[in-house]
């Protein structure tokens, strides 16, 4: 259950998700550097709009892709607080996929497997790159990129996973509807 993990922050405290119960999460690995970084914007917004009401963001930059998250934790705070404003809290910078990644990511992933891309303009870039390296990449739970994101029930079920190309207004539909 989501309850049963631990992450550190962007400050190096640790955060226990069971702080978290009775509240709806989005979970989202974010990077400084990507054709979607723009996202901070709305997802932002969603924070301000339904945090009194129950909306919890754990941001987790990510290096992994594209090499788009390359500073370092207070830098990447930095750089949301500064083009953003960014107010939720950020966690510590951490893998998504590999042998290295957080144990939070590996329960994420086998609850909502990857489902395939929204129409997006990157939509055929991201799958042309993807079958080049691995013919089974559509196949395979991981992480496809930056701004990947789940989003967790009141009671701690993992609900949604949204690509970075999903319309961050459908994002915005179910975080409002389990609120």
């Amino acid at each position: 259950m989501i309850y049963d993990f631990k992450i550190m922050t962007g400050k190096g405290e640790t955060l226990d998700l069971s702080d978290y119960k009775g509240r709806v999460i989005m979970v989202v690995n974010t990077a400084t550097g990507c054709g979607f970084t723009p996202q901070y914007e709305p997802i932002e917004r969603m924070y301000r709009d339904y945090h009194e009401k129950g909306l919890e963001i754990l941001d987790i930059p990510c290096n992994q892709f594209g090499a788009q998250a390359p500073g370092s934790d207070e830098e990447i705070h930095e750089f949301c607080t500064l083009h953003y404003n960014t107010t939720f809290p950020q966690m510590k910078k951490a893998d998504v996929n590999g042998e290295n990644e957080l144990p939070l990511y590996t329960y994420l992933k086998s609850q909502k497997g990857f489902a395939g891309f929204d129409e997006h303009p990157f939509k055929a870039l991201l799958e042309k790159m993807f079958s080049s390296a691995d013919p089974d990449w559509d196949k395979k739970p991981d992480i496809k990129w930056n701004f990947t994101k789940f989003i967790i029930d009141r009671n701690g079920k993992v609900i949604a996973r949204f690509e970075p190309t999903a319309d961050m207004a459908d994002v915005e539909e179910c975080v409002k509807s389990l609120l």
